[in-house]
């Protein structure tokens, strides 16, 4: 399974940059077995059954972008950090541009109420203690941070106002990731309402997106990449919850990637979901075998990404290629602020076996 299995040509103009207003108001590419329908996302109710079960993926993105000055003596340096995650010591792993213009021991001023001391310093990324913790941190940080756009946004504009709220589910609970769920950013608090009044269940869980979801594969042999970690959470009501709507028969359609990455780790001890925490590093690739996941709502996805192997895993490599070019032919926007796809794979196609 070569890396090259996995390109496709993608228009530079077919790259969202801005989402659609409302969210619910974006085109929805619904892929049932073999065929292919165009929709939008407020037309999901009415594709969903009573007792059909989507699991959310409840994470918070932190506006992990800051902008700092480094002084010494009379000389200052424009800094940039995009932090990546905290540690248990209490600190923050993070990047700097420019990383070579600090030394261990120096403080980054990024406003008036927050500034960091570079507590270590390594060949590509450095761990930071800032003077704010707890309340008082997130305060700060939401004042002096930007929301950490993805890179193919972020060179195309900077992050303003709009992305604080644009780049945020309705649904955000748990501070943690640098990077959205993307697919649950088309949901809406009145599409919200109407599944409900569908019959539609819903499940949350907590996987907080990391940096690494956007660094690049490397290796031809897509078989020997190693995936980046990312801290997740099933809790028991939630398992039981996902495991109840299996036995009556309903299903479970994961929104996102990484609601879908995490139940399916949650289930790889006894083949089952259970409850789980920790870090996972789950791969999938075709040829993967799903316990849980019943169908799929994700965006359109990288050429040669992680994510593009994931849904060839769960609706064979061809038919992914068929919605591809379909998708590119008649214009859906790519990416995380991109349209949308409901992919349900036929009986032994790819999905959980019951």
């Amino acid at each position: 399974m070569q890396l090259s299995d996995f390109d496709f040509d993608l228009p530079e103009g077919l790259i969202a940059t801005r989402p659609a207003r409302p969210r619910s108001s974006a085109r929805l590419l619904l892929a049932q077995g073999d065929s292919i329908s165009d929709l939008h996302v407020h037309d999901l109710p009415g594709l969903l059954q009573p007792g059909d079960r989507l699991v959310l993926n409840n994470t918070k993105v932190i506006p992990a972008r800051l902008f700092g000055r480094r002084q010494r003596g009379e000389a200052e340096a424009k800094i940039e950090i995009t932090l990546l995650e905290p540690d248990a010591a209490g600190g923050w792993r993070a990047l700097a541009k420019p990383l070579r213009k600090l030394k261990e021991g120096e403080t980054i001023t990024f406003s008036p109420e927050l500034s960091a001391i570079v507590a270590e310093k390594g060949e590509t990324d450095l761990r930071l203690i800032f003077d704010r913790a707890g309340e008082a941190f997130d305060a700060a940080l939401a004042e002096a941070g930007a929301m950490p756009l993805p890179p193919y946004i972020a060179a195309k504009r900077a992050a303003d106002a709009a992305d604080k709220q644009d780049y945020q589910t309705v649904f955000a609970r748990h501070s943690g990731a640098v990077a959205a769920p993307t697919a649950s950013l088309h949901f809406d608090e009145a599409l919200l309402a109407a599944l409900r009044d569908r019959g539609v269940q819903f499940t949350e869980v907590t996987l907080h997106v990391g940096a690494g979801t956007f660094l690049p594969v490397k290796v031809e042999d897509v078989t020997t990449h190693r995936m980046h970690s990312e801290w997740g959470r099933v809790t028991p009501g939630a398992a039981a919850e996902i495991a109840a709507t299996k036995a009556a028969g309903g299903r479970v359609i994961p929104v996102g990637t990484t609601a879908l990455r995490l139940i399916e780790t949650a289930a790889q001890a006894t083949g089952q979901i259970a409850p789980w925490e920790g870090p996972t590093d789950i791969f999938i690739y075709p040829g993967f075998r799903f316990r849980v996941t019943d169908a799929l709502m994700t965006n359109f996805h990288l050429p040669r990404s992680t994510l593009l192997m994931l849904v060839s895993a769960l609706m064979g490599k061809s038919t992914i290629d068929r919605i591809y070019d379909h998708a590119v032919k008649t214009g859906y926007r790519f990416f995380s602020y991109g349209d949308a796809s409901l992919l349900i794979p036929a009986p032994g196609q790819g999905g959980a076996t019951r």
